[in-house]
């Protein structure tokens, strides 16, 4: 049986509460006035996740959106998005996928797949009661959206895509995965966390100040109680790249794209600058499907923010223009 736990979050405050025995040495770490409530759920095979809810604002009532982050990210990369989508009448559930942020670890990292993130979602969609919504995936978030359409199609009604398709480029794939691979990090303070950020991300961001570095360590860092500041994952996820490199090169993504663009609105936001989703793959995506946008961002790789100006207009506008 799903079981689903909700608190209102306090209104100055983020809670990094513990998501296991096993992570208890996870702190409060203080977040700009985010509305929304945390909320916990058990998957099938009994792990505790997380997910932030944003409610919609008052207005009109329209189809939830669910944002899925990336392989190495959690819930905190859309602390800006997904209010400026909450303003648009919409509710917002953005998950910790299991391995990350808040959400428990998997004893068998074997499980660190997408067919197995897609059932957790499925499973809190259950406890939360939603039937249909609008996904945004961001990287292998998007993967996840896709895997979705072919478990369960009603769910899905359209999806944003960022900077991610069926086929993805080897290039791109081996530098992510060669980051993912490294040894575990841990800095005592935010100024070397950020610089370490911006190391592993100049080619992605090449005009980002020491603030948005900043901006990003708080996102992709957790402080435990011992002071020290470590990625917020579970290191042992990098068997998913290498499922995601075989899955890349054999195509197998294919079908679950089909699925995805069959009678959909899909809008895909594309870095500029992305070494993981060539400009051929795009065409191809474009052909398979009836209602496809894109949008290219300026002097970013993979993947934006989805909060670039570009970006922000055009996720607007694909919100703005469905129930």
């Amino acid at each position: 049986m799903i079981r689903l736990k909700d608190t209102m979050q306090q209104p100055v405050s983020f809670s990094h509460e513990a998501a296991s025995a096993d992570q208890s040495d996870r702190a409060a770490v203080t977040r700009k006035t985010p509305a929304y409530a945390d909320r916990w759920w058990f998957t099938e095979d009994g792990l505790r996740l997380y997910a932030r809810d944003y409610a919609a604002s008052a207005g009109r009532v329209r189809l939830p959106v669910v944002c899925l982050h990336g392989v190495t990210r959690n819930s905190a990369d859309f602390e800006e998005v997904a209010p400026y989508i909450s303003r648009l009448d919409r509710r917002v559930i953005v998950p910790d996928l299991r391995g990350r942020g808040l959400s428990e670890y998997d004893a068998n990292p074997s499980n660190y797949h997408l067919w197995t993130y897609a059932k957790d979602v499925l499973s809190l969609c259950d406890a939360l009661g939603i039937g249909r919504a609008i996904f945004v995936g961001s990287s292998m978030g998007g993967l996840v959206a896709m895997v979705l359409s072919t478990l369960r199609p009603n769910l899905v009604v359209s999806a944003v895509l960022n900077d991610v398709g069926p086929v993805l480029s080897p290039k791109g794939l081996a530098r992510l995965n060669a980051f993912a691979a490294m040894k575990p990090v841990a800095f005592r303070n935010w100024h070397d966390a950020s610089v370490f950020v911006a190391e592993q991300n100049k080619l992605t961001f090449p005009n980002y100040t020491q603030a948005e570095w900043l901006r990003l360590a708080r996102r992709a860092f957790i402080k435990g109680k011992d002071g020290m500041l470590r990625l917020a994952y579970d290191s042992r996820i990098t068997e998913t790249f290498r499922s995601l490199t075989t899955a890349s090169a054999n195509h197998d993504l294919d079908p679950c794209y089909a699925s995805l663009a069959q009678d959909r609105k899909i809008l895909l936001v594309r870095g500029a600058l992305s070494d993981v989703l060539d400009a051929s793959a795009v065409k191809a995506m474009a052909v398979q499907a009836r209602h496809f946008t894109r949008v290219d961002i300026d002097y970013v790789g993979h993947a934006p923010q989805l909060t670039e100006p570009q970006a922000f207009t055009a996720v607007c506008d694909f919100m703005e223009s469905q129930g």
